[in-house]
């Protein structure tokens, strides 16, 4: 999987104190109707979409196992027993065990917090750096808009997961490599390739915001740029992003796990849903042992897909064309 790359447009044309939907909202103290925000009506439309509901509860429980795994299980997951290997699952073991005679459930809960980890930082890294070039090259223009696009074009030609790959091949983790540097060395992967898609949107956002009337008056006012980018330019162009971001949280996960599948990602000790397929897939265990590499297949599946389809409903939320 790669990154999303879809192209959206900003909130709308007006300004955050005029950004409002002709629909008509609460009255205030004097009986006048108040114009509802693009904003309020997003959310009417998301707390309609069943999809949204789905997606937030699977996201919230996978949040919850990264961060607190013992609440799912009191199994230690490095707690092997090599006679036990490859056993079915069954009451004691409910995803049965692996090659090394340890509880697959237990890894599987445990491995939520590194894929989710390497997800969440990713798309924090990738989102706040491309926000912030593609802000500066909008608003600013001229040759600096020309120096940041053509680099991000160079960047954004590069596919994200093969540029991953001879990334973290060009720098392998060596044996006794600390977890934190494993995880900071796939993060860094995915952010330096990552985040030309979102400068791009975020330059195009800006662009359309610019001309608007709310911005040209902030301007002859004598605002400063700071007060022009974080009253008017960021409240109608960062909602886009948000949404890409969203969508790119999936995509990270799945690239982690391909990365550890691989063996140039996360790798022993370190735990994680990739580390966990990787190991399941070897020496034909996918047909002696198919539940070694189904539970974590799963749990990765419905994670990505999860965080996919909330960006889509958010998508669908901010269209005004749902409006």
């Amino acid at each position: 999987m790669t990154e999303s790359r879809t192209n959206l447009s900003p909130l709308g044309s007006s300004g955050p104190e005029a950004m409002a939907d002709p629909t008509p909202g609460e009255n205030d103290v004097l009986g006048n109707s108040k114009p509802r925000s693009v904003w309020n009506d997003a959310w009417d439309s998301l707390e309609r979409n069943p999809l949204f509901w789905i997606s937030v509860t699977l996201i919230v429980v996978f949040l919850v196992m990264a961060a607190v795994p013992a609440i799912f299980t009191s199994k230690d997951p490095t707690d092997c027993n090599l006679s036990a290997a490859r056993h079915i699952p069954s009451a004691v073991h409910w995803f049965g065990t692996d090659i090394q005679g340890c509880d697959v459930y237990s890894r599987t809960v445990y491995g939520a917090r590194s894929s989710i980890l390497v997800g969440v930082l990713a798309t924090l890294g990738t989102t706040i750096l491309g926000a912030f070039i593609g802000l500066v090259a909008g608003f600013r223009g001229g040759w600096l808009d020309t120096l940041l696009s053509r680099t991000g074009d160079v960047f954004y030609a590069i596919p994200l997961l093969l540029g991953g790959i001879i990334t973290l091949y060009t720098f392998p983790n060596e044996p006794g490599t600390p977890y934190l540097v494993m995880v900071l060395k796939v993060v860094g992967a995915i952010i330096i390739l990552g985040w030309p898609s979102i400068a791009r949107l975020m330059r195009s956002s800006v662009l359309q915001v610019l001309p608007h009337d709310y911005v040209q008056a902030a301007r002859a006012l004598g605002a400063s740029s700071w007060r022009i980018i974080r009253s008017h330019i960021l409240p109608n162009a960062v909602a886009p992003v948000i949404v890409v971001a969203t969508i790119n949280l999936g995509a990270y996960i799945a690239i982690e796990a391909t990365l550890s599948y691989l063996g140039i990602g996360l790798q022993e000790p370190a735990i994680s849903w990739g580390v966990s397929i990787s190991d399941a897939s070897g020496l034909g265990y996918v047909r002696s042992a198919p539940f070694m590499l189904l539970f974590p297949s799963l749990f990765l599946s419905l994670a990505v897909l999860a965080f996919i389809f909330l960006g889509e409903a958010a998508q669908d939320a901010f269209d005004p064309k749902q409006h």
